[in-house]
């Protein structure tokens, strides 16, 4: 049965299962007259290994299926991806159905020469020197909050009046606060300890559920806020002196489905579409 499927004969299946024995140093079968049986050694092995098979058998149907199909395998920080790029990532598909994307998130810049990673989407300061960098877009923040904050006890009418409530830090920028106060002209000293997250995208969502003020990227949050699930008190930006990139290896062949990602990606970054 074996034989049949693979397209070979018996005997061309026998040698194989013989050099792979050879080459592990232990017995995967146990051959009787008529039948074939996995040895324990053999059980385990193919646990171990069972979903590699089904990962290549998938792979190999789905270029066998559509061999015109691309590939593109994209790593992005998860703000970034959960609050602007999969809200818009149905007009990719719409264009390009042939191209598969495989994405991951991390906040961190990964070496593209040591991943299966293509390109990348990253947030920083663009000095990066072995890998190629696009430049996306700057980033700003701008205060946001729940809708409700706005007819509180204590309404938000000047940026004077966020003493009356928590601001939310993200833990490893506490400096972005008393920077965007110093900007608006507020003395930092006297405020309440307020609350420190981890990310940006958990400060957000805690403003969102009227826990405090956050300070907020202000292309990341256009969308809510044009859907009233969040507010601006304020229209101070905050220039963070960093931005988005998308790199990938340099001097590095781009695929079919890299190139159209990147035009794709830039077209929407100009357009601003939400």
């Amino acid at each position: 049965m074996a034989a049949e499927e693979l397209f070979v004969t018996a005997s061309a299946v026998s040698h194989r299962i013989k050099s792979l024995e050879d080459y592990l140093g232990c017995k995967l079968f146990e051959r009787n007259k008529r039948t074939v049986e996995l040895t324990p050694t053999g059980e385990k092995y193919l646990i171990s290994i069972r979903q590699a098979l089904n990962e290549i058998e998938v792979a190999s149907q789905s270029i066998t299926a559509n061999p015109k199909a691309d590939i593109l395998t994209l790593s992005s920080p998860p703000n970034f991806l959960i609050r602007w790029l999969m809200p818009r990532l149905h007009r990719f598909q719409q264009l390009y159905p042939d191209v598969e994307l495989q994405i991951t998130s991390t906040t961190e810049l990964l070496d593209l020469t040591k991943s299966n990673i293509d390109m990348a989407i990253v947030f920083g300061h663009g000095d990066w020197h072995d890998i190629d960098v696009v430049f996306l877009k700057k980033v700003f923040l701008v205060p946001v909050c729940a809708p409700s904050l706005l007819s509180a006890e204590h309404p938000l009418r000047g940026p004077q009046d966020l003493r009356n409530y928590s601001l939310i830090h993200v833990s490893k920028r506490l400096y972005e606060w008393p920077e965007w106060l110093q900007l608006s002209g507020i003395d930092y000293s006297g405020f309440r300890r307020g609350m420190q997250l981890s990310s940006s995208q958990l400060a957000t969502v805690a403003a969102r559920e009227g826990l405090g003020v956050a300070l907020a990227e202000s292309t990341l949050s256009a969308r809510e806020i044009a859907n009233g699930v969040l507010v601006k008190p304020f229209d101070t930006l905050l220039d963070t002196g960093r931005a988005y990139y998308l790199v990938h290896q340099k001097n590095h062949l781009m695929s079919y489905g890299m190139r159209v990602f990147k035009e794709w990606l830039m077209n929407e970054m100009l357009t601003g579409s939400s």
